[in-house]
């Protein structure tokens, strides 16, 4: 089963497969550690909240280097959009981008 990642405003916009993010084209664009959200190349972006990638105001959870190349999955589909859910949070993912 895929687990995707939404934006604050309800669409999907990537999934995560193992310790990877990936955009919905399959391309490898971050890496997780426990709920901390870091770029492919390291530096940290923000927390996984609700299936959401946000900046919860945690502070610079550091720079965890870039683990090679995960490959690329292809793409899972789409699950189309969830609908806003009100997160307290700003939405963060197009920093992996």
């Amino acid at each position: 089963m895929t687990h995707y990642i939404y934006s604050t405003s309800g669409p999907a916009v990537g999934f995560i497969r193992g310790r990877y993010i990936h955009a919905l084209d399959g391309r490898a664009i971050g890496q997780l550690r426990d709920t901390h959200v870091h770029q492919l190349a390291g530096p940290h972006v923000g927390e996984l909240y609700q299936d959401q990638v946000v900046d919860m105001h945690k502070g610079n959870q550091g720079n965890i280097g870039n683990p090679g190349n995960p490959g690329n999955p292809g793409s899972p589909g789409s699950p189309g959009s969830r609908g806003n859910r009100g997160c307290p949070f700003p939405d963060v993912f197009s920093k992996l981008l």
